[in-house]
């Protein structure tokens, strides 16, 4: 594998000597608002802004500190485990002061005639064609909202990854099929349609 292939899958770069330099990603400062906190206590990082709470364990190898309203990722070591647990890391903190800054949202779409969904409570009620409504309850720390069509399903979260598990989940109660692309897909999923039999030749 090349260098410059190998710097583009692992993020890594090289110093004249050929000897791997610290992470692109890990290196790089996450910026602190000004109504978020953030602390490190006993090893697992703690983020707290207008949206909500949320704790990270530092993985073994990683260390973070805090300076003017700035994190550093710091790593022990240059062994490959080291390097992918650094950018990692970062990635993850950036995400969670994003999350409890912000925000995160994630839309998915309801295809299908028939096919709609409604929310009561914190539960997600679904027509996706069966013959029994699928209803989903939602995750603590996940709302959801319909439109007016009832089609367009609205997440939000702080938690990225607990947002993207529970997105992934309410698409599979009915994934798109490539003929006719009914189904839920991502608003920004565009579906490889198949073409169907013809009904003579």
């Amino acid at each position: 594998m090349s260098v410059a292939k190998f710097c583009a899958l692992y993020g890594n770069s090289f110093d004249e000597k050929g000897i791997i330099e610290m992470s692109r990603i890990g290196k790089l400062a996450i910026p602190v608002p000004d109504k978020v906190e953030v602390k490190v206590v006993n090893g697992t990082v703690h983020v707290k802004g207008p949206k909500g709470t949320l704790q990270f364990t530092l993985p073994q190898k990683v260390g973070v500190t805090i300076e003017s309203s700035k994190v550093n990722v710091s790593r022990e070591g240059d062994d490959r485990e080291a390097r992918s647990l650094h950018g990692l890391c970062r990635s993850t903190i950036a995400n969670m002061v994003h999350g409890v800054s912000t925000g995160f949202t994630r839309e998915l779409d309801i295809n299908g005639v028939g096919y709609r969904a409604e929310v009561k409570g914190k539960e997600l009620h679904m027509a996706l064609g069966y013959s029994h409504p699928v209803i989903y309850p939602l995750p603590a720390g996940i709302t959801a909202e319909v439109d007016a069509k009832r089609t367009r399903i609205t997440l939000t979260g702080v938690d990225c990854q607990l947002l993207g598990n529970t997105a992934a989940k309410v698409r599979s109660f009915r994934k798109p099929e490539p003929y006719r692309g009914k189904g839920i897909k991502y608003a920004e999923e565009v579906i490889r349609r198949k073409e169907g039999k013809s009904a003579g030749k």
